[in-house]
């Protein structure tokens, strides 16, 4: 098997960014997924929207959706995009208790968009954790990751179920 060779590093080492300048453009998408674990009164919190600071899934969404906008001015190597749609959905889950955030993120490009899908989530569940922190500062951030990407020359990725 052929070793896989880091993209953003030259012949030397060095870190550089990649220049997709001879790439197609395609429809690329990637959806993202992470989880905000809570104790259960403080889910019921943010769901009756109690929380001091406002609506937390409001104000997440949004978070989520401005940072997949800058993702290139957080991650150093990442190519500013002109993205088309940003989705960033927050469901509640009582069984872990908390909330599983999802990002899913499109553009017509020469490259893809996993960092801003996995920005945005980032992002959201901080954000989740900064309006309720005066509730509950043991709240766990947890198993951030892709789900899935299409478009460019990879193609399809789907992962496995956790």
């Amino acid at each position: 098997m052929a070793k896989a060779r880091l993209t953003h590093l030259d012949q030397r080492g060095e870190a550089h960014m990649v220049d997709v300048g001879p790439k197609a453009v395609t429809e690329r998408v990637a959806v993202a997924e992470g989880r905000v674990v809570m104790r259960a009164d403080t889910l019921e919190t943010v769901l009756s929207g109690n929380a001091k600071k406002g609506d937390v899934l409001g104000a997440a969404r949004i978070a989520g959706i401005m940072a997949a906008k800058r993702t290139h001015e957080l991650i150093p190597l990442c190519h500013p995009l002109a993205i088309s749609q940003i989705a960033v959905d927050i469901e509640a889950d009582a069984g872990l208790p908390g909330l599983i955030v999802r990002a899913t993120v499109k553009v017509a490009g020469q490259t893809g968009v996993e960092m801003e899908a996995l920005t945005a989530v980032s992002v959201a569940c901080l954000t989740i954790y900064d309006m309720v922190k005066a509730v509950e500062r043991g709240m766990r951030i947890d198993a951030i990751r892709l789900v899935e990407k299409s478009g460019g020359k990879s193609g399809r990725y789907r992962a496995a179920e956790q």
